[in-house]
């Protein structure tokens, strides 16, 4: 009942980094914006002089158009917390291509813990499946590394337990987070806990799909098994399993972005660019 990445991938533990530090070059996408005004090198708004304002942040332009002496403020350096959730979940790890949705999910969620570093961002992850996995954010590449060698390992009897652990997630959370969730949403209590859990911290769902999860066109009826229960049943080859159009409207209507990843499709571009165009994580600005 178990596997491992890189039986599917042939890829030796150093080029699995390797093949994970380029995706997250590929994702380069700057760093937070703070809420927090301070001695920062970023502009954000001139307000007037107080007596113990240093003068060398006189706004002079502003101060002789408005009579008054007006001070510059910055934007102060802030370090917004960021936790992965990944699904584990033996759906996403059944296949019809190359790449299961699971070897997707890890490559992603390593660049982005990697990209999390280098602007100096601390990350965490939970496990979302069977598997008890959380660790704390941290600064720390080797804590990074190790959570994922242990990731390439997995199971085909593990169940989903996405909305049970974000549901327990939240109330632990004491400060506004980054909470980046990559899943096939499998599990119907999964959208409900993200949008309840998107009405304190900025979360963005990442939802992976493989293309059998379209249906399968000119198969008339077949007899299945699910992947996570071993339930055998019989159902048409067209039949869409998860509406992921439907989805991201829920998830917009509750101020969550959304990104659908095809595991028969390069992604790289589209997440780069749902990244920047969204500001993603450049969360936190005023």
């Amino acid at each position: 009942m178990d596997g491992q990445l890189d039986t599917a991938d042939h890829l030796t533990a150093r080029q699995f980094v390797i093949a994970v530090k380029k995706l997250a070059d590929a994702l380069n996408y700057g760093t937070d914006r703070s809420p927090f005004l301070g001695s920062g090198i970023e502009y954000a708004q001139s307000r007037q002089y107080q007596p113990g304002d240093p003068v060398r942040s006189i706004d002079w332009r502003i101060t002789a158009r408005m009579g008054k002496v007006f001070v510059k403020e910055y934007e102060a350096p802030k370090q917004l917390p960021c936790y992965l959730l990944l699904d584990t979940s033996a759906s996403m790890t059944v296949s019809s291509v190359k790449r299961s949705k699971y070897a997707v999910a890890v490559h992603i969620a390593g660049a982005l813990a990697f990209a999390c570093l280098d602007r100096v961002s601390p990350v965490g992850v939970l496990g979302v499946g069977g598997r008890d996995v959380r660790l704390e954010p941290s600064l720390s590449r080797a804590a990074v590394l190790r959570w994922l060698h242990e990731f390439r390992r997995y199971r085909y009897d593990e169940h989903t337990t996405l909305g049970r652990r974000v549901a327990e997630l939240a109330p632990t959370l004491p400060n506004r987070c980054l909470v980046v969730a990559l899943s096939d949403l499998h599990d119907p209590t999964a959208v409900p806990a993200l949008k309840l859990m998107a009405q304190r911290h900025d979360v963005i769902v990442i939802q992976l799909q493989d293309p059998a999860e379209e249906g399968v066109p000119g198969t008339g009826f077949l007899r299945a098994g699910e992947a996570e229960t071993g339930r055998v049943f019989v159902t048409r080859g067209s039949r869409r399993w998860v509406d992921a159009e439907r989805t991201a409207r829920q998830l917009k209507r509750a101020g969550v972005d959304h990104l659908l990843v095809r595991t028969d499709q390069p992604f790289v571009a589209d997440l780069r660019n749902f990244l920047i165009g969204r500001n993603v994580l450049g969360r936190g600005r005023r």
